[in-house]
């Protein structure tokens, strides 16, 4: 019975059509796939045909990573975008896709979902961005640069995270075995440990994730400012994609005119608004977003389309 309740959930979430969760499918089918590929190799004995600087990697590895050599990355072009999809470890694609639903969620409820496609994506550019022009401009990694590449949500993940944090920076989430902490102090950390972490072993990385970061604070400027300038850039058919559904037929119904609301009772209406979203957010912070009802979950995504 309860092996039965966990294959439905899981049905749903894949079928499910949000943006949210067809992110999370993709990491998560690319993982599959390149750790197969793996295995195939060891059970076979076989070492795979891509090689980076004497190291050998499986090609599909070699055919989505983001290299730091301009020349293979000039053969690569796409590696800008499937970077951000690919993951080898398993907690490396545990911690960046835990992340990326929590703090998805958030951008949901807060945001909206149609600006959760762009700023993935953006700022996973962003991090590429970062990563190609530092590997290739700091003395620091001159012997390494034509041997670096770059895999990983992570820069993504945080553009998603801090542009939240940014935009809702008082509002609290509990931590396991802290308690309630504010957004902007947990983001502070995120950014704190990057910077730290350039005199780690994976300084491209971190100085990969400082530039999702950016992308996310910079969004959230402006989308809280309410700025229409800048970052204005399209990805509506890319998110049609990935909110394919099947055509219905439509019925118009007319509708007896309703007369303006008086300020008073449109303000009335908006804190009643306001009040049920700060109870549904209390309760997700406390229980998680499956203790929502039903009603309660088609409440916050109504809200959320209408931004």
């Amino acid at each position: 019975m309860q092996a039965n309740r966990i294959v439905n959930q899981i049905k749903s979430f894949i079928t499910n059509p949000s943006i949210l969760n067809r992110l999370i499918v993709i990491n998560i089918v690319v993982f599959l796939l390149v750790n197969i590929l793996t295995i195939v190799y060891k059970l076979g004995n076989m070492q795979a045909n891509a090689v980076i600087c004497g190291t050998n990697l499986n090609e599909l590895t070699y055919f989505l990573a983001l290299p730091a050599d301009l020349h293979l990355l000039s053969l690569h072009p796409w590696t800008v975008f499937t970077y951000m999809f690919l993951h080898e470890q398993l907690f490396h694609i545990f911690f960046n896709l835990f992340m990326l639903y929590v703090g998805g969620q958030m951008f949901i409820y807060f945001i909206g979902e149609k600006k959760l496609l762009s700023v993935y994506l953006l700022g996973g550019l962003m991090g590429a961005a970062f990563y190609v022009i530092a590997i290739n401009l700091f003395p620091m990694f001159a012997l390494t640069k034509n041997c670096s590449i770059a895999i990983g949500a992570s820069a993504s993940v945080l553009a998603v995270f801090i542009a939240i944090a940014t935009y809702s920076p008082n509002y609290s989430v509990m931590l396991f075995l802290i308690g309630k902490v504010k957004l902007k102090y947990v983001a502070l950390i995120f950014v704190a440990i990057d910077i730290i972490s350039i005199d780690g072993k994976n300084p491209g990385g971190s100085i990969a994730h400082l530039g999702g970061a950016l992308w996310g604070f910079l969004f959230a400027m402006q989308y809280r400012n309410k700025s229409k300038a800048l970052f204005n850039i399209d990805f509506s058919k890319i998110t049609a994609i990935f909110n394919r559904k099947k055509s219905k037929m439509r019925v118009n119904y007319s509708e007896t005119p309703k007369r303006p609301l008086s300020d008073e009772e449109f303000n009335k209406a908006k804190a009643e608004k306001q009040k049920r979203i700060d109870i549904i957010l209390d309760k997700i912070s406390k229980s998680g977003y499956t203790s929502l009802s039903a009603e309660e979950k088609a409440f916050l995504f109504s809200i959320s389309k209408k931004d």
